[in-house]
């Protein structure tokens, strides 16, 4: 069998099957949507204001909290956490994190489940999580938490809080409510989430010399609340900050602050002064041609 004939099958089983469906459905709806509802400055504001909202619950707790524990909560409020977490159409906290944990483990290795490096752009950015090789919660790598049965409900029913989250904008906003704070936030929120797999390992530069090829990128950092500081997050992965100086914005850490102070969350771990200090006695980052991604 010829190589075209090859990638359009492998391109059928992992970005056209069934279950791929309400990923491309939501594309296409929010380009409908927008047609039919029109453009407004107001709606464009729901859907960048809802995206930040979810955007924090992706970075501050599917990521920091459930993939690397780098703050204490409470039982209940770890619940509510995965509840509003799931409104993200990310699945569960129990899947989310338990391959995010898989990634950090074999990270741009050949078993990385998405290095762009090592199996493209495309794969890496969102064709691993439509694919349907990846759809079972990798309980093994997530046994601390697995522990919860309201936490392995949320997993399993991950539906559910998001119906509610859409089903309350169309009651309280309508269908334009719907289609800008539901429809296009999530197809934005997908898309920025993403880039952290994909082109934090690509563009960048590199303040420390880790095993894989992460990257710091100020421009991702804006877009994913301090996501965009990668190389300093796999330099040093279990902290609540992963913008480790001053300058290097971390609104997801600056959320965590604000719920410490008053005492939902503590215990927030930030990188010790080696860490820092190696950091700083660097030479400044200087930007690094990536290996060019596999086609």
């Amino acid at each position: 069998m010829n190589a075209a004939v090859t990638d359009r099958e492998n391109y059928r089983k992992h970005y056209l099957h069934l279950q791929a469906w309400p990923f491309w459905i939501a594309h296409l709806g929010a380009i409908a949507g927008l047609y039919v509802v029109g453009f407004s400055w107001s709606g464009l504001a729901l859907a960048i204001g809802l995206y930040y909202v979810r955007m924090f619950f992706v970075t501050g707790v599917y990521h920091r909290y459930f993939s690397h524990r780098a703050y204490k909560t409470s039982r209940w409020f770890q619940f509510l956490l995965a509840f509003f977490g799931a409104m993200s159409v990310q699945k569960g906290a129990l899947w989310w994190a338990g391959h995010h944990r898989h990634h950090h483990k074999f990270s741009d290795s050949d078993n990385d489940l998405h290095s762009p490096v090592r199996h493209g752009l495309l794969w890496s950015h969102m064709g691993w999580i439509v694919s349907r090789e990846y759809n079972d919660t990798q309980l093994d790598q997530i046994r601390d938490f697995a522990k919860y049965p309201e936490l392995v409900w949320v997993d399993k029913y991950h539906y559910v809080p998001v119906l509610m989250y859409a089903g309350a904008l169309y009651a309280t906003l309508g269908f334009s409510g719907f289609i800008w704070g539901f429809v296009v936030s999530t197809v934005l929120l997908w898309h920025g989430t993403f880039t952290i797999n994909s082109l934090s390992h690509v563009f960048g530069t590199r303040r420390f010399q880790t095993t894989d090829d992460s990257r710091n990128n100020w421009f991702l950092a804006l877009v994913t609340m301090g996501e965009g500081w990668h190389n300093n997050h796999h330099h040093y992965q279990s902290t609540a900050n992963q913008g480790f100086y001053w300058w290097e914005i971390d609104m997801s850490y600056y959320i965590l602050k604000m719920l410490g102070a008053v005492g939902l969350v503590w215990d927030l771990r930030t990188p010790p002064q080696r860490i820092l200090d190696e950091g700083r006695s660097t030479s400044a980052p200087k930007f690094e041609a990536s290996p060019s991604p596999a086609e």
